[in-house]
């Protein structure tokens, strides 16, 4: 009766999980860690201050790659903590009030950067389909709104969840796949009935990924339609590669967290460092290579950045 009575009583701790298997060498794994994220950290508050502070990109298109970059600096930064204090410390221990925090900015940022990456592709298809109203277009208090739908559908989204979440009994062994809090990593933990969760999750996945994807892919079609309809190849090629960046974008940001997902859904029997190595590629690269894409691709922008760089950079010694 005892052992069935502590098998039944409500728990409201998580461990956290490092790199399974590879326990003793967590130190040496921050390293890269460490090194990812002070690219992401500094990538993307270099662009965004170069954004804020040049006249020349106060645009419709680097507002939105303003966003982007504040959107990937918070998805960071919610996950940052816990997983460094698990490689360093081995300290895996988090409550449930802290986890439902913690799940709260990180899917919240991630449903933000969905829709934000919906509003650079209307951006992309108004600049290049209808260029000569564009500023009559994307006016800011037109950006203002686009803005405020975003975090509005976050907020109607998320926090159901997460009062959905707060309701159940968690059982059993909770051991999480990952160094940070993930939604659908929780829920199958609980003992209750999650059937709710799993209805409103339904919803929201239809409500941001049902609704942003098939919107990106008709824009592009429509660009594509619109540029081969354009008869200098050289104007083609000027047209296609104002698109590059934000497609990379787009890759970068839903072929990992679709593969995440299908992991969760249907790769149990996969090893666990999968899951770990999915979750990571999930939330780190899009950070990390977003800026590096922008700055690459984007001439003004990468203008904007070297002359920050070469003001800041000491003169030479004669």
């Amino acid at each position: 009766m005892l052992t069935l009575s502590n098998m039944t009583s409500p728990f409201t701790t998580f461990h956290l999980t490092g790199v399974p298997g590879l326990e003793a060498a967590h130190v040496w794994i921050s390293i890269p860690f460490c090194c990812l994220y002070t690219i992401a950290l500094s990538g993307n508050s270099m662009i965004l201050f170069v954004i804020i502070t040049e006249q020349s990109l106060h645009e419709p298109m680097y507002y939105f790659l303003s966003m982007l970059s504040a959107t990937d600096l918070g998805l960071i930064v919610s996950t940052m903590s816990t997983t460094l204090i698990v490689l360093w410390f081995d300290l895996r221990e988090i409550s449930l009030d802290d986890c439902i925090v913690q799940m709260f900015f990180l899917h919240g940022f991630t449903v933000i950067e969905t829709g934000i990456l919906v509003a650079m592709a209307f951006d992309r298809f108004v600049a290049i389909c209808d260029p000569l109203r564009y500023n009559t277009i994307l006016t800011n208090a037109r950006i203002l709104q686009i803005v405020l739908v975003i975090l509005l559908r976050m907020i109607v989204l998320l926090v159901p969840t997460l009062l959905l979440l707060k309701r159940l009994s968690f059982c059993k062994m909770n051991v999480l796949s990952h160094s940070y809090c993930y939604h659908p990593d929780v829920l199958k933990l609980s003992c209750s009935d999650t059937r709710p969760n799993s209805f409103w999750g339904l919803i929201g996945l239809i409500l941001t990924s049902g609704i942003d994807i098939p919107c990106i892919i008709i824009s592009y079609t429509m660009i594509i339609r619109s540029v081969l309809s354009i008869a200098s190849p050289t104007e083609q090629h000027k047209a296609f590669s104002t698109c590059v960046s934000h497609i990379g974008a787009v890759a970068l940001f839903y072929i990992p967290m679709i593969t995440l997902s299908l992991v969760h859904r249907f790769g149990q029997s996969a090893p666990k460092i999968v899951q770990t190595m999915m979750s990571n590629v999930y939330l780190i690269l899009p950070p990390v290579l977003n800026p590096v894409i922008y700055s690459l691709k984007t001439a003004q922008l990468r203008g904007a950045l070297l002359k920050l760089l070469l003001a800041k950079s000491p003169p030479m010694s004669g």
